[in-house]
């Protein structure tokens, strides 16, 4: 995602070098959608397209295509007046996929996620039509992103859903509440993003950083002021904690997620080869139940300062069926 928006502009011909490098140390999960490329933080900016991030990991792919697994997004479209809408519609399901194939440039996909909900289309609807692609070979698992444990039980009863992607973290873990224990009851597997926090459980930042207006984190309340300030704290916090262990914190953030009791694939979005190096290498570290714990502890969610978004203006179901059909 980060190789075609959200935190600041990124070069084809390099990210296309790290895929590709990336792919030689082992790794074989790769998780876009056709939306990343088309909006920007900064409204009125140029943005790389609708559909940048799969072709670019289509090029990337170019004779490698069986070395790996793609999972890929679809219903978030960009609208005209610079915001988005979701689209559940089940003949926008069938439309999607396929432009998202000759833009993947492969005849299937491994994962095709249900992005966000339309608030006008029934879940079920949605998933019904997703079932078909499956049917027809066209993806071989379907999955669903930001949901909660009440849609993930009408949808498991359309057809099974093999992964569900939110965001969890040391920092954001709303879902535990709910949604973990319906995806372990129906066999879902959790792929959390976000995992290092927008990059704040990686201790990238100090209290001068200043996001540039493109970067997505300069909208969200927890990057910013005092909530900023007393987040960092909390990951100096971290920083020891993983120096007295011969880590960086953020593979001490991952490897907390791995040690969860449920089955958790982290996909943290990674434009360098050095950090998808040390993001590798969390799976090393070995963190004991106490160690778990006092994380846990560290990172209670009533200690993180701020929401987890900025104020935000969503479209009644009237007005996204209205911009649907324009």
């Amino acid at each position: 995602m980060g190789m075609s928006q959200f935190y600041g502009t990124a070069e084809d011909a390099v990210s296309l070098r790290t895929i590709r490098q990336a792919i030689d140390l082992g790794v074989d999960f790769f998780d876009t959608s056709d939306f990343y490329g088309a909006s920007s933080s900064e409204i009125g900016a140029p943005v790389p397209g609708f559909g940048h991030n799969e072709s670019l990991l289509g090029r990337a792919l170019d004779r490698r295509r069986d070395e790996v697994v793609v999972a890929t997004k679809f219903s978030a479209r960009p609208t005209g007046d610079g915001t988005s809408l979701f689209d559940g519609r089940p003949e926008y399901v069938s439309s999607a996929i396929e432009a998202s194939l000759r833009r993947l440039r492969t005849d299937y996909i491994d994962v095709y996620y249900y992005h966000r909900l339309d608030p006008t289309v029934p879940i079920e609807d949605t998933v019904g039509a997703m079932a078909e692609l499956v049917a027809t070979g066209k993806a071989r698992a379907i999955g669903l992103s930001e949901i909660d444990a009440d849609t993930l039980r009408r949808a498991v009863a359309v057809h099974p859903i093999a992964v569900l992607q939110s965001e969890y973290s040391l920092w954001e873990r709303s879902i535990e509440t709910e949604v973990i224990a319906a995806a372990r009851q129906h066999d879902v597997t959790l792929v959390p993003y976000s995992p290092l926090g927008r990059g704040m459980l990686a201790g990238a930042f100090g209290p001068t950083t200043v996001f540039d207006r493109s970067d997505f984190r300069s909208t969200l309340p927890r990057f910013q002021g005092e909530h900023m300030a007393r987040n960092l704290a909390l990951v100096e916090d971290l920083s020891r904690f993983a120096r007295e262990r011969d880590a960086t914190p953020g593979q001490v953030a991952l490897a907390w997620l791995l040690a969860q009791p449920h089955d958790i694939v982290p996909i943290p979005g990674s434009r360098s080869l050095p950090r998808i190096t040390e993001n590798l290498a969390a799976s090393a570290v070995r963190l004991s139940a106490d160690d778990i714990a006092m994380l846990s502890t560290m990172f209670d969610p009533a200690r993180i300062s701020g929401e987890r978004y900025g104020t935000r203006h969503p479209r009644r179901e009237n007005e996204q069926s209205k911009a649907r059909n324009e």
